[in-house]
Formats: C-alpha cells, structure tokens, sequence
C-alpha cells in the first residue's frame, strides 16, 4: 500500500460506512476538491478531500450543506446523503485534510456539455425545482462561504483596481474590452441594490448551476438530485439563473478563439426558461419575473470583468493553457452581452410568454 493509499484509507475509516472497504480509486473530473469512489461489500460511497484553500471555513461550508439537504430530504426531495463520522460529525479533520463522505447516487449520469434544447430545458427544470424547493428556506441561515462571491459591484471595484495597477503593462492591449465593462457600470449593483432594500427576496442559491452538477437517471434522462453544494450559499435566484444562461445559451465554449462562432441563442434561452420557471413560477415574484431577462446580462459581464481582471493582473485565479487565455475568455463573454443587448427585446417577449405559461 502507498502512503496515499494508507492516508486514503485511513481518512475513510473516520466515517460511518456499511460493509468492508474494498477499494478507493480517483472518481470525476473536478477541480476543486479530491474525489474519490469508495466500494465496499455491499455499497458505494463518495469520499472528498475538501480544498481548503478555496473553501477556508470547513464548518461553515459542511453546515451549510447540512441544512440545505436535510430541508430537501424533509420534503422527499432526492439529494445528497452526508455519511457522518463515528462521532457524528458532518466532516472528518486528518493529517492529510479534511474529508467528507456522501452515499453514492446510483443510475445516474450527468452531461458536460448542452446537447441539444431538451437537455437545456431539463436542467432549467432541476434547478428551477432545487430553488422551488428551498423557497420557505430561511437562507439568512447560510455562512457566505466565498465573501462578495455574486457582488457584482465589489467584482467591478477589484476590475478597476486591477486596470489601475497594470502589474504587467497589458492595458494597453486591451482598452476596448476595459471601455465595454467601463461603460456599464450603472447597471452593475441592480440585483445587490434590490436585494439590499428588500424588492427580491434573500433565496438559497448553488452559484454553481454548470449542467455536470444535475445528476439525471440513467434511463430516463430526467433530473434526479442536484450535487456539488460548496457554493450554496444566500443570494438571488437571478445569480443561477443568469450564470446558466452565460454558459448554456451560447453556442461555443468559454474560451473559443473564433469570435464568429460565438453566438446568444435564443432558442436555448427559451428552452432553459421554459424549465426553471415552469418549475419555479409559484414562488418567483413579480419583481424576479422583471429582472430574469437581464440577469444573463449581467452575470455574463460580471464573469467577463473578472476574466480580464486576471489576465491584467498575471492570471492568479484561473487557470490558463496559454498567456492570452484569460483574455479570449473576457472577448466571448464581451461578445455574448453584446448579442443580449441587440436581442433585449426578444428576450423580454419570451421570458414575458413563459412566465404567463406559454411554452413551444
């Protein structure tokens, strides 16, 4: 046995498991935190060493979790199930890191990428349901797990410190990508100002809502429970809404290069919409209703201020394959606003269609 083997092994004899360990090997493709499948003789387990690096108050993090699944569990809901510690602790703390452990999901799959518009419309669904869920949750209750994580003001006053520093003399190269972000700072604290003086109410939000985050059956391809809580945290539902319409409504991938493939679809924004507020319409007031065909707006420009922050200050947050990478990230998101701005009508006309129930 290795000593990762022996430091593994020893981590997942801290919780609560059926049977006799058989195996732990690597599992997934997540950044973040260390993820591995554990079998034993009779089931499977999720064991996770948390980065505590990204995710510095553990307790509040694993409270947080705790909370939210227990709420949905109360409801029938399917979520994530904690396997605690012999001492009934939500986490262990090691030598090598903290580590948590959850039952395995089985007959699941998840997808990377949108297919097509049914697929779109089905994580609309799971994450309009997750938000329906957790209505009459208190979310005051929640720890802020990363501090000003959807402040979109905060992330424009680090942008402008960023412009203004210009450690390494890459302003010059960019000016119109730092004037699109310049010249919509008005419109930066509306979902914070609204939450603020109490016109939308304080939800539980993922911040998360990429589509490999929806665990859907293996058969019959609808959504099933919704996993990677890290992020769960008190916000607006405006924030999950609008970041799965930057990422799912656009035709090319995040980083392309090739600016003439990069388009706003309004096909797969009626698609995802038509999911998250079929689900969520019982809950969503009318305010919310106003807002959700900016909210792509303006999580898509506050994603992009903070690509081109990082590139202007020498990419320390995310991680880069070539020295422009961050760069062509802010250009697609540039690109996407863009496209939103020149299509605001059709967007308000179908988020108008979907919200009085109309669908295709």
């Amino acid at each position: 046995m290795t000593g990762n083997d022996a430091r593994l092994a020893a981590a997942a004899a801290n919780f609560a498991t059926d049977g006799t360990v058989e195996s732990i090997t690597r599992y997934g493709d997540g950044h973040i935190n260390a993820t591995y499948l554990v079998t034993t003789d009779t089931n499977r387990y999720i064991l996770q060493r948390m980065n505590a690096d990204v995710f510095p108050d553990t307790a509040g993090l694993m409270h947080n979790i705790e909370l939210v699944t227990e709420f949905l569990a109360q409801r029938g809901q399917e979520t994530l199930i904690i396997i605690r510690t012999h001492d009934g602790a939500t986490y262990a703390d090691t030598d090598s890191g903290a580590y948590r452990m959850y039952a395995f999901i089985e007959d699941t799959i998840s997808y990377n990428l949108v297919t097509d518009a049914a697929v779109f419309r089905e994580a609309g669904a799971a994450f309009g349901d997750f938000q329906n869920q957790l209505a009459d949750f208190d979310a005051s209750q929640l720890t802020e797990t990363i501090a000003h994580f959807h402040d979109t003001p905060h992330r424009f006053e680090d942008f402008k410190a960023a412009v203004a520093a210009d450690p390494l003399g890459r302003a010059d190269r960019c000016r119109e990508e730092i004037a699109f972000f310049m010249d919509r700072a008005d419109q930066y604290p509306l979902i914070v100002d609204d939450l603020e003086q109490g016109r939308i109410p304080l939800r539980v939000t993922h911040n998360d809502t990429k589509l490999n985050n929806i665990l859907m059956d293996a058969t019959t391809h609808k959504a099933r429970a919704i996993i990677d809580l890290d992020t769960v945290m008190p916000g607006s539902m405006l924030y999950d809404f609008g970041d799965s319409i930057r990422f799912g409504a656009s035709t090319a991938l995040e980083d392309e290069r090739d600016l003439h493939k990069v388009h706003f679809s309004t096909d797969l924004f009626r698609a995802y919409a038509e999911g998250f507020v079929g689900r969520m319409r019982p809950s969503i007031t009318d305010r919310e209703g106003e807002l959700l065909a900016f909210a792509g707006n303006m999580m898509t420009m506050e994603c992009g201020m903070r690509f081109l922050a990082d590139y202007l200050v020498g990419d320390t947050y995310f991680a880069i394959r070539y020295p422009e990478h961050n760069l062509v990230r802010a250009r697609t998101q540039i690109k996407l606003v863009r496209e939103m701005e020149e299509k605001a009508g059709e967007i308000r006309a179908i988020v108008d269609d979907v919200m009085s129930g109309g669908a295709r």
